[in-house]
């Protein structure tokens, strides 16, 4: 294994991780196409081969963010085609905005409170406190807030991707025990509860349900990185 990483030294650091990556998440999609189960959806099989790549050539964090960092900052970029969605659901958006309104809110409020209560209540420290609050939200949005408010924006994107997983698993539990028959109901609970992993599950259960989790998903975010500022200054009364 030595002798192999000192061949590849000149090439491995620059395109390894990112052909790595790029490798490993493809391989899950069709893993996932073939076994459609909530442990091995693209988000959770991906990084999941990854972590077990970088301990067995005993590498570190620093060292794969080095090589695949340019996939990171891709994600700012990729917010411009959240656009698409709003402007395709403008007529919906028009006609049910005070609902989705309020279902963004509350669905906001409530996870960064329970983020908080159980960040204290389990003892963690303030960067982790901070990294926790945007977990609810798509990985661009919550590490723009999560650099905003004080938290790791590294860590936060973690954070995400459990919840998103989680969420999308849980969410099909969810539906199936309340009597929710509404498109625009179970789309928004996905959406908002488990951001893009909830949309991609979404899609699956139909075509309107997956329109309306991915602009609340989209609609989250932008209220999320609107209301940062406030969520800070709650943080810092708080914390007194």
């Amino acid at each position: 294994m030595d002798s192999l990483l000192h061949w590849t030294e000149p090439f491995w650091p620059v395109f390894g991780w990112s052909l790595l990556t790029v490798g490993f998440y493809l391989l899950a999609k069709r893993v996932y196409r073939r076994w459609p189960r909530w442990w091995l959806m693209p988000l959770a099989l991906a990084p999941a081969l990854l972590t077990i790549t970088v301990l067995a050539l005993h590498e570190t964090y620093r060292d794969y963010i080095r090589g695949a960092g340019w996939l990171m900052l891709m994600l700012g970029p990729a917010t411009v085609a959240f656009a698409v969605p709003i402007y395709e659901q403008r007529a919906m958006i028009r006609r049910y905005w005070p609902v989705l309104l309020i279902g963004m809110v509350t669905g906001s409020a409530t996870a960064i409170a329970v983020s908080w209560g159980l960040a204290g209540l389990f003892g963690l420290d303030r960067s982790l406190q901070l990294s926790l609050l945007p977990r609810s939200i798509s990985t661009p949005f919550a590490m723009e807030v999560s650099a905003d408010i004080g938290g790791l924006p590294d860590l936060t994107a973690v954070f995400v991707v459990v919840t998103g997983v989680l969420g999308a698993a849980l969410g099909d539990l969810v539906l199936a025990w309340l009597p929710v028959r509404s498109a625009l109901a179970r789309g928004a609970l996905l959406g908002v509860a488990a951001h893009g992993a909830g949309t991609a599950r979404a899609h699956q259960i139909g075509r309107a349900e997956g329109s309306v989790a991915g602009l609340v998903m989209v609609l989250v975010g932008l209220l999320n990185v609107c209301l940062a500022p406030l969520v800070v200054s709650a943080v810092r009364v708080v914390s007194g």
